[in-house]
């Protein structure tokens, strides 16, 4: 299914084409007509990517036709990669030129007629792809058209009680939000209930329960059922079908004003409960005008709205709403043995074992759970038990009503620029806690974000995309930091499942095919002291690589084969390596963008030709504990936004380098320095410092007043750091989230932040300072303040009132001598 993201990525290469970059690029080499022939080419054959991308489902000759499209757009984008690299913008180069002497002899013949072949390559073969398109006939579509929900069979309302298990306590809460009657009295009043959850997690048989009670029953003189919205339904469609449901008639002959007088007459004077299970839609205008219809009721009616967006949720709630979790391990396995063996029957006691280890990766998702166990019914074969335990879901054959069809669907109402950055979570290990920002960074890596607005920055973008995922329960057990941001969060196992299932053959956990551009291995994959598999090093294409280490680590020899092989790599993540040194080989990868050295506890250098990474974006060497310094040549990568570091001393060098000059975020964790590094005023673009766990810093230097741009500082375990006067702080005019935390010597807040950052300031916590015994009473004036956190302060003797305060949350807690 890799071929859904191909409308995205021929959108990125149009523009890129397009781009005044690549028209002086195509002035420049003299390729002009080539590159324009090329442009109107790949537009004419994006009009119908859409189109095609629908019949590929039904004609597998269309499937292949996209497949060979695909293959020869990446190889557009990475030759339009090439050409940027080799001609970065002028300011870029001359800054290169000057501190690497990277780009002298760029201008070759012999380059110019490679890429000349290249592209004229790429342009017939563009076009032989074009010319094929006429014989099926395509449809022209601008944008992408949600498939509507209709591939889902519709629900009903019966349910047998005694068929469920583990959701009374479900049942009974949803029970009392429908019998308790709301305090307001308005005649407009109408509840509004979102039940809320991934697909499969029993929304639908929850609220069954709910619906069928006798109390439910005797509550409401009218029950209504309505499923399978799609998220471009129409209002007509839709009260037809309550009409339906309310009085068992058909009304699709009547037009619109008919229908909405009949239903007002239906429910005129009626305390009614009506069920939208399903539901997609996100136009809250639409989901308006179709309330305003059913607002003739008596009071206490009730809507329950079932959907696995939390979006549509805050669109249709009036209140707050139901979010339903997994089952217990328990009531999984319970489950999973009553599909798996017939009622009554025996249960051998190695297949009941295995069959715990399975319905471990079913997340408590009742479908995924009840899938599985369906798939052995009945089959003693203690083999083919090892076999489903060991495959992933998505490898398994399932029908179309089992979970992965289902979860398919969610898949299938996403925005086309988010289907791309869903598929590449299949990157990314299950069950384990992933920053934020490390989703955003690799879809920048990999060119997935863009920002059509010069004022709106690709990694604010990119958080915008992860919200949306988030809103569509694509990631688990989120954890929030005080002022609201999300730290970290996991990947849901059966979510994972869909990521790779959609992925297709262009991801792989090994190497299978020409057309594989990412690859992750599992430690097992590789084994030390033998010769590299000659498939895996012959791939050309790939653009990603991800292998993590715990017991074992790839020799040199490895790591020189991957940055020798993949020269089109993008995103390169070696983690625990035990390497002393990187291969010189590394600079050979002029196309990466990101790169995880992170847990390298042995890793002492990088290798000079690491200034030849110039367009690395985000740099990863935390837990680095070996690495002494930063060495200065890597100060002149001038691309670098994120840097994760761990190292002894550093130097952010003279201003004249433009020195770390587009950094946006840096981590520094277990440095073993006493003051922040020289050279701090550089960093004049950074948004966020963090400052974890430097036992030995001891005071924060007046240079900080020049990070002009930063939002964030938090500093976190810092024994011997000394705020003083803090007269730095008082230059960081953009500042909005100040954590002050495990800090001894802190005595009470900076006099500094009183000036500029008293205007900018709205999140503010200070814990664990034992030393801290005032909260001075000038942070009330802090107007934008939103959120107090003061705790675990045991010698805090001094707080302002906070009994009249405009701060809308104040917490303070651990603080024994406050009363």
């Amino acid at each position: 299914m890799a071929e859904t993201f191909l409308f995205n990525i021929t959108e990125s290469a149009l523009s890129k084409l397009s781009s005044l970059a690549a028209e002086q690029i195509s002035l420049v080499w003299n390729f002009r007509s080539e590159v324009r022939r090329l442009h109107n080419t790949l537009s004419t054959i994006k009009a119908v990517i859409l189109d095609a991308e629908e019949q590929q489902l039904k004609n597998h000759e269309v499937r292949d036709w996209l497949q060979k499209l695909k293959d020869a757009v990446c190889n557009i984008d990475d030759l339009l990669d090439d050409l940027t690299i080799q001609y970065p913008p002028q300011r870029d180069m001359d800054i290169l030129n000057k501190v690497t002497g990277f780009f002298s002899g760029w201008n070759s013949v012999v380059f110019r007629f490679k890429i000349g072949h290249r592209i004229r390559g790429l342009r017939q073969k563009l076009d032989e792809i074009a010319a094929d398109r006429s014989k099926f006939h395509f449809t022209e579509k601008a944008h992408m058209i949600f498939m509507d929900n209709n591939v889902r069979e519709q629900t009903h309302s019966y349910v047998r009680a005694s068929d469920i298990i583990g959701r009374e306590r479900d049942k009974e809460s949803i029970i009392q939000m429908l019998l308790t009657s709301n305090n307001n009295n308005d005649d407009d009043h109408l509840d509004v209930i979102p039940i809320v959850g991934i697909g499969g997690l029993g929304k639908t048989t929850v609220v069954k329960l709910a619906y069928n009670d006798e109390r439910v029953i005797q509550r409401f003189g009218l029950r209504m059922w309505v499923s399978s919205f799609s998220e471009h339904f129409t209002i007509g469609k839709t009260v037809e079908k309550i009409l339906k449901s309310a009085t068992g008639e058909s009304f699709g002959h009547l037009d619109m004003d008919q229908m909405q007088r009949r239903l007002a007459g239906v429910l005129n004077g009626m305390r009614y409960l009506l069920v939208l299970d399903d539901v997609w839609n996100l136009d809250r205008i639409k989901w308006m005008d179709l309330r305003e219809l059913l607002m003739n009721c008596s009071s206490g009616s009730k809507i329950i709205v079932t959907t696995r967006s939390k979006a549509v949720a805050v669109v249709t709630s009036t209140g707050d709403a139901y979010n339903l979790t997994g089952l217990s391990d328990g009531d999984c396995l319970s489950l999973f043995l009553k599909c798996a063996f017939r009622e009554g029957g025996d249960q051998p006691p190695n297949l009941v074992a295995i069959g715990r280890e399975i319905v471990g990766k079913c997340g408590g998702v009742p479908l995924a759970v009840k899938t599985l166990g369906s798939l052995l019914y009945m089959n003693r074969d203690e083999h083919e038990w090892l076999r489903i335990r060991n495959n992933d879901i998505w490898e398994i054959d399932q029908q179309q009503s089992d979970i992965l069809p289902i979860l398919r669907l969610s898949y299938e109402q996403l925005p086309s620029h988010l289907r791309q950055c869903f598929a590449y979570c299949s990157m990314l290990p299950k069950g384990v806690e992933i920053p934020r920002e490390t989703f955003i960074n690799l879809w920048i890596a990999q060119g997935f974000v863009h920002s059509d607005n010069a004022d709106r920055q690709v990694e604010d973008v990119g958080n915008h995309y992860f919200n949306e995922l988030l809103s569509r329960f694509c990631f688990q057990e989120v954890a929030y930091a005080f002022d609201g941001e999300i730290l970290v969060c996991k990947i849901h196992n059966l979510v994972h499942d869909l990521a790779q299932s959609v992925a297709g053959v262009e991801y792989g956990k090994k190497a299978v095919s020409d057309r594989v551009r990412h690859i992750f291995l599992q430690e097992e994959d590789y084994q030390p002291g033998k010769e590299e598999p000659k498939a895996l090093l012959g791939l050309r294409n790939v653009r990603s690589f991800r292998c993590a280490f715990k017991a074992r680590s790839p020799d040199k020899a490895f790591v020189r084969a991957i940055a020798t092989s993949f020269k089109r790599l993008r995103v390169l993540i070696l983690i625990s390596l035990q390497l002393e040194e990187l291969p010189s080989s590394i600079g050979n990868l002029k196309r990466l963008r990101y790169l995880d050295l992170s847990q390298s506890s042995n890793l002492k250098s990088l290798p000079s030709s690491f200034c030849k990474l110039v367009n690395l974006q985000t740099l990863n060497l935390i837990n680095c504990e070996s690495l002494r310094d930063l060495p200065k040549y890597l100060l002149h990568l001038i691309s670098i936004n994120t840097l994760y570091l761990t190292c002894q001393k550093m130097s952010l060098g003279k201003k004249r380098y433009h020195s770390f000059s587009s950094l946006t975020f840096l981590l520094l964790y277990n440095c073993d320095f006493v003051q922040l590094p020289s050279g701090l005023e550089n960093l004049t673009c950074i948004r966020v410092l963090r400052i974890y766990d430097c036992p030995r810093l001891a005071t924060l230097p007046d240079s900080i007043k020049h990070l002009v741009s930063l939002e964030k500082l938090w500093v976190w375990n810092c024994e011997e750091l000394d705020f003083g006067e803090g007269d730095g702080v008082q230059g960081l005019t953009s500042l909005e989230s100040l954590l002050l935390m495990g800090l001894p010597r802190l005595a009470s807040l900076p006099l500094g932040l009183t000036k500029n950052v008293g205007r900018t300031l709205k999140f503010l916590r200070i814990a664990n300072c034992v030393g801290f015994t005032e909260l001075p009473e000038w942070v009330l004036s802090f107007g934008l303040l939103q959120r107090l956190y003061v705790e675990d302060c045991p010698n805090l003797v001094m707080l302002p009132s906070l009994t009249h305060t405009h701060i809308a949350k104040v917490h303070v807690s651990g603080c024994p001598n406050i009363h």
